[in-house]
């Protein structure tokens, strides 16, 4: 990476200097470039980092009703919609662990419809907040059902049932995020 990165940093500081026509030759050129990119690397380690502690965490929000036609109790939690079965005890697995998600920014809702589900439903804000998820569940991407995309694991000894609102979107714009990151703001350039 950092290899690429050199590259990419001396592609940009090449531009930058004729458009601004400082007088830099390529030896120095070469040389910011070197001595600029651990700095770099390390720029990018602190962001990731605090991208990863700020990931949200997943909700459920079911969108059908159970097909048991059991009855549930819901409620709206700090912006999170819980669904709780009526014979759900408060203190199993599923129910600590949907108590503790509710406090959580992406979480939508929850359900549990017995004691060792959980349903969550996500709306994630980056494909690396969908990964989280994804890594926190031990769950891989099962199937794409309209714009959200579901997985099933476990966490906490509570199978979860993944939903993640809006993730196909995401899917398709990473492609256009990541050009746009190696190209970077374009502006035109000024005539001489």
């Amino acid at each position: 990476m950092s290899r690429d990165l050199q590259h990419l940093l001396h592609t940009r500081l090449k531009l930058a200097t004729e458009m601004l026509d400082l007088p830099l030759t390529n030896e120095h050129l070469e040389h910011l470039a070197v001595q600029l990119t651990p700095a770099i690397i390390a720029f990018l380690a602190e962001r990731r980092d605090a991208a990863a502690e700020t990931a949200p965490v997943p909700y459920t929000l079911a969108d059908h009703a159970p097909d048991d036609g059991a009855l549930m109790e819901v409620s709206l939690e700090g912006g999170c919609i819980a669904r709780v079965g009526l014979d759900v005890d408060l203190d199993s697995p599923a129910a600590i662990l949907a108590q503790r998600l509710h406090r959580q920014p992406d979480v939508v809702g929850t359900v549990l419809p017995d004691a060792t589900t959980l349903e969550l439903t996500v709306r994630p804000r980056t494909l690396d907040a969908w990964r989280w998820w994804l890594g926190k569940c031990g769950a891989d991407q099962k199937h794409v059902q309209d714009d959200a995309v579901q997985a099933c694991g476990q966490w906490s000894g509570a199978t979860v049932h993944l939903r993640g609102e809006g993730v196909p979107a995401l899917q398709q714009t990473r492609g256009v995020e990541m050009l746009q990151y190696v190209l970077g703001p374009t502006t035109p350039r000024a005539e001489r």
